[in-house]
């Protein structure tokens, strides 16, 4: 069992382990994607600036502003500055402009990245325009100046420019300057890829299906792998359930034949031979379980004599306790002689470890069903202890000494074989007074 301990904890860590490593490269793809991406619309973003930032630099076929030049937009300042044009037709001018621009400088973009399929929205604005001789800012917030019909959400790349225009006025009635309208001006073009994601998407989507069909892989071998040790470990603990069976059951025969052997060597009685005889069918079956291959595929029945010998076997080895059988069955039945001699020997020798000096067992057939009742005057049983007596390994304490020898599978065993007829096992037991085991299986003639 220590084996088959170790063993599980081996396979839990391994399991653990296992979806570590799986959990770190699923972190290492997912990083290597969003890395991969990143580099990617950083590429797109340089091709799309690249391609367009000539033409936004020089925008005179647009019309609007971009014909004015920088002396035009100098004396647009300088007539908003000296209070000839109000600040609504000062903003009203630029856009006026960037409707009228609007149309021409969005089928451009749209036309020259149809064929890549960029979404490209375009924006160039003023931040500031300083009056420079009073440092005086003519606009509180950006005025655009161009703008395509695809709006700015989120600016992917900004370019910002700074530039001043300036000119000197003299009066008409001397030679002296009388102003000076020098404007310094900061702009800004923003650009941004709308369905950068989707194209992005398309292009890594080769590399995205390897990194899925890798991580995939993994996951199916680690569940494979999962599958296979539970298998396995299904398998051990199949073995050791045999394995205990065995050597439970063989206690009983080697003790009734050491039994008969001290007896032939006191005197010889004619009811010796016919019970070692049983005792070495009974090994001889043992020893068939360890090799199933040489099993009979027919199951042997159950005689009603059969009752009887069983509890005279038993009679035979524990001397000191008084076995009372009532058997009226009275045909041969349906179930296998071994696993009912191993149902009514566990019961027995249950009540002998429990203290029992008398057994009593009742064997009937009523109505297509087998009942079994086994009733002792042994030490009985705590009623918080009636639902774990079934169960395997399990032993019955009394402050947490075991007072009796065992391992704990004789009732385990029991009720393994009454599940296989699919019968139902009843318990009563009270303290100082006994237990009972009625058990009942259905069957059919």
């Amino acid at each position: 069992m220590y084996i088959f301990a170790s063993m599980i904890s081996k396979s839990k860590y391994l399991i653990s382990l296992f979806a570590a490593l799986f959990l770190l490269l699923l972190g290492i793809q997912v990083y290597f994607m969003y890395k991969t991406s990143q580099v990617k619309k950083r590429e797109i973003y340089s091709d799309v600036h690249n391609r367009i930032d000539d033409y936004i630099d020089n925008l005179e076929d647009l019309g609007g502003a971009s014909n004015l030049g920088d002396e035009g937009q100098r004396k647009i300042f300088a007539e908003f500055n000296n209070k000839k044009i109000s600040k609504k037709e000062f903003l009203n001018y630029f856009e006026k402009n960037k409707k009228q621009t609007q149309d021409k400088l969005s089928d451009h973009i749209d036309h020259k990245f149809e064929k890549e399929g960029y979404k490209v929205a375009v924006r160039t604005q003023f931040l500031s325009i300083v009056y420079v001789p009073k440092n005086i800012n003519l606009i509180d917030q950006p005025v655009t100046l161009y703008e395509t019909r695809n709006k700015i959400t989120k600016a992917g790349i900004s370019n910002t420019g700074k530039w001043e225009t300036s000119s000197t006025s003299r009066s008409d009635k001397s030679d002296q300057l009388e102003r000076d309208d020098s404007f310094f001006v900061k702009s800004q073009t923003d650009f941004q890829i709308l369905n950068i994601n989707t194209v992005v998407f398309q292009d890594l989507t080769l590399l995205i299906l390897c990194c899925v069909a890798i991580l995939l892989s993994v996951l199916v071998l680690y569940i494979f792998t999962v599958k296979n040790l539970i298998r396995q470990q299904k398998q051990v603990e199949v073995l050791h359930t045999v394995v205990d069976n065995i050597s439970h059951e063989f206690k009983t025969p080697i003790a009734t034949l050491k039994i008969a052997s001290k007896t032939l060597k006191k005197e010889f009685t004619p009811e010796i031979l016919p019970l070692i005889d049983r005792q070495i069918l009974r090994l001889e079956d043992l020893m068939l379980q360890l090799h199933p291959e040489d099993l009979n595929e027919k199951n042997s029945t159950i005689e009603p004599e059969n009752w009887n010998l069983f509890i005279h076997d038993l009679a035979f080895t524990y001397r000191n306790t008084d076995f009372k059988l009532n058997n009226s069955v009275s045909k041969e039945l349906p179930f296998d002689k071994k696993l009912m001699e191993t149902v009514i020997k566990n019961l027995c020798e249950n009540s002998v470890k429990y203290g029992a000096s008398e057994i009593k067992i009742d064997i009937k057939n009523i109505q297509n069903k087998l009942e079994i009742i086994v009733a002792d005057n042994g030490n009985g049983m705590e009623q918080n202890e009636l639902k774990n007596i079934f169960e395997k390994f399990y032993r019955i304490q009394s402050n947490n000494i075991h007072n009796s020898k065992g391992l704990g599978l004789g009732l385990f065993f029991v009720k393994k074989i009454v599940e296989k007829y699919s019968g139902k096992t009843e318990i009563m037991s009270e303290v100082n007074i006994g237990t009972t085991f009625k058990i009942s299986i259905p069957y059919e003639d």
